[in-house]
């Protein structure tokens, strides 16, 4: 790949993902690794971003990367635990704060002559997320911004390309934090803004006719935009020695697997439909913890795609729609030392038994930038807009076992919220929506009649790219009018919910 690129040093932060995307919105190429594994190829990168971290750097846990082949060598940009790091073993002072500093803040003073802050004025809104502070500045340290609360909000180090800032411009709630980024990997770092949608494509479809050869790639469709979109990339890499899969686990939306089928028709890709309902729902039956459901119908997955890949004479690949946020949540941060929140069924390689080499074209980009991708390749708008689902599909909504009658329930239930979104003119200002069948029952009164049957919990989420994410405040009267109907309709339901939890705390799915 022939791109500036930047190397983005992971100390743990939950926000150090959404660095690389603000690096990536403005066309530059970037890469997490961990703070403990720097790569060896370092003439690769072009500039150096350090994270923040939920650790001290006062405490006996503090990290410390091996920052001489780096510093002073190439551009460094110092974020929150690395802009205190540098500070306090450079010369410097880093103390508990009188008060944590956490939330919106507004710069109070600019060294408006410095390239670093070059369009963005003061008042400009950051976002503040720490419990210590700068107390006195590193060795050779030019104080550049301030708060009202932080004094040392940002700085630089003379004879060096080193800045810190004690904020995280890579949050939304940063309202100049991508000016602030471009001012230094373009004005400051020299980078190049070559890497588009339309150079991915080109490079990606060329990676994989190198990797993948003449040799035949079998592929699972789930209907997303990711995998789709993998499928596209593949097609016209290897053209007709791939054959798609798209099989019914039993836990799709009602009667998606039919009109999925349906969606492809036209598209120019070799596709067959499994119904291997049984198969899942048998594998599922009795577990009851969200992560052995989520590796039974991994498990199951896998033995469909042996039996199908059999099938085809000589394939040697499996292909899978991984994408960045899948790989992330599963491996703690690409190796670092973020908490893994919990595993994807795609994530993780294959059992020995399948001989079958593994091929993801994006596992190395975000939701949103999949759908750039899409864009480019002249993927329709309508399939590029539909709403992320999960993998393992309702076997996460169905909080506790899985019995055919309850996926029956929730498809109703799931059904009715989905297309009432659609016909409030909803649909497309949500991000991400589906329904949740608790595991409790709760008492109700139908006609005269007293009835104990299941809730369910309706979740409606904005996003960028799964990362983090809002709750909708939809419409009461929307609300009001989906409940209804859903009690009306759905046997078995006497009790709606809707989830107003925010990712995090939360995580959208439930389970």
């Amino acid at each position: 790949m022939q791109h500036d690129k930047v190397l983005i040093l992971d100390f743990g932060s939950q926000y150090t993902q959404l660095i690389a995307r603000r690096v990536r919105e403005l066309n530059i190429y970037s890469e997490i690794h961990p703070f403990n594994k720097i790569p060896t190829n370092l003439s690769e990168y072009k500039a150096v971003i350090l994270s923040g971290s939920p650790n001290s750097v006062r405490g006996d846990k503090a990290l410390h990367p091996e920052l001489s082949e780096l510093r002073t060598k190439k551009p460094m940009l110092a974020v929150c635990y690395g802009a205190q790091y540098l500070a306090h073993f450079s010369g410097g002072e880093v103390a508990p704060s009188n008060t944590r500093e956490y939330g919106r803040a507004n710069l109070s003073y600019i060294k408006n002559d410095d390239e670093f802050f070059i369009g963005i004025n003061e008042g400009s809104q950051v976002w503040m997320s720490h419990s210590d502070t700068i107390k006195k500045l590193p060795t050779n340290g030019v104080l550049l911004a301030s708060t009202s609360d932080v004094e040392n909000a940002a700085y630089k180090i003379e004879g060096e390309t080193t800045y810190a800032i004690q904020f995280h411009p890579e949050v939304y709630h940063s309202t100049d934090g991508k000016q602030l980024l471009e001012n230094f990997l373009v004005k400051i770092a020299g980078l190049n803004q070559d890497w588009t949608p339309q150079s991915f494509v080109e490079e990606t479809v060329e990676a994989i006719q190198e990797k993948v050869g003449n040799d035949k790639v079998v592929l699972g469709l789930s209907g997303g935009v990711d995998s789709t979109i993998a499928a596209v990339l593949l097609n016209k890499a290897i053209g007709d020695n791939l054959y798609c899969i798209f099989v019914n686990n039993g836990l799709l939306r009602k009667n998606e697997f039919e009109s999925v089928l349906k969606q492809y028709e036209g598209m120019g890709l070799n596709v067959k439909g499994v119904d291997a309902s049984e198969r899942f729902l048998t594998a599922l039956k009795g577990i009851e913890d969200p992560e052995k459901k989520r590796k039974a119908i991994g498990n199951a997955f896998i033995e469909v795609f042996d039996d199908e890949a059999h099938q085809i004479t000589d394939v040697k690949w499996l292909a899978q729609g991984t994408i960045y946020p899948d790989v992330i949540e599963s491996v703690s941060a690409t190796g670092g030392p973020s908490a893994t929140i919990k595993s994807h069924h795609n994530v993780g390689g294959l059992p020995d038994f399948m001989k079958l080499k593994i091929v993801e074209p994006l596992r190395a980009i975000f939701k949103d930038e999949v759908r750039r991708v899409g864009a480019s390749l002249g993927v329709s708008p309508e399939l590029l807009g539909r709403h992320p689902f999960p993998g393992p599909g309702l076997g996460i909504r169905i909080l506790g076992d899985i019995t055919a009658e309850k996926v029956r329930m929730l498809q109703e239930v799931d059904a009715i919220f989905i297309e009432g979104l659609k016909a409030w003119g909803l649909y497309d200002k949500v991000w991400q929506a589906g329904a949740m069948l608790l595991p409790v029952n709760s008492v109700g009164v139908m006609g005269d009649e007293r009835t104990y049957e299941k809730c369910v919990a309706l979740r409606a989420v904005e996003s960028t790219d799964g990362m983090t994410a809002d709750w909708v405040n939809l419409p009461y009267e929307f609300l009001q009018k989906t409940s209804n109907e859903i009690i009306n309709k759905v046997k078995g339901v006497n009790r709606v919910v809707y989830d107003i939890s925010s990712k995090p705390p939360a995580t959208i799915e439930w389970e």
